[in-house]
């Protein structure tokens, strides 16, 4: 529900963890989760050539100047 309206993350169903396969040449970031009796594993995957460098730049440029937060960005 919290990212639901967040263009740019992927939150994956309950038991999948995430990997670069989920994110691979996007912007996206992949939160995945896993239960193991009483310890969860969370897991969050970015491909650094996107969401790592130029994409987070070109991201915070379009918010920073009113424009649409996904323009010019893979999703």
């Amino acid at each position: 529900k919290s990212y639901s309206n967040e263009p740019f993350i992927q939150v994956l169903p309950a038991g999948k963890l995430s990997t670069l396969a989920h994110v691979n040449h996007t912007n996206r970031c992949s939160i995945g989760f896993q239960l193991f009796g009483d310890t969860v594993i969370i897991t969050s995957a970015i491909d650094n050539l996107q969401k790592g460098a130029a994409g987070q730049a070109v991201q915070n440029m379009n918010v920073m100047y009113g424009f649409l937060e996904t323009a010019g960005l893979r999703q």
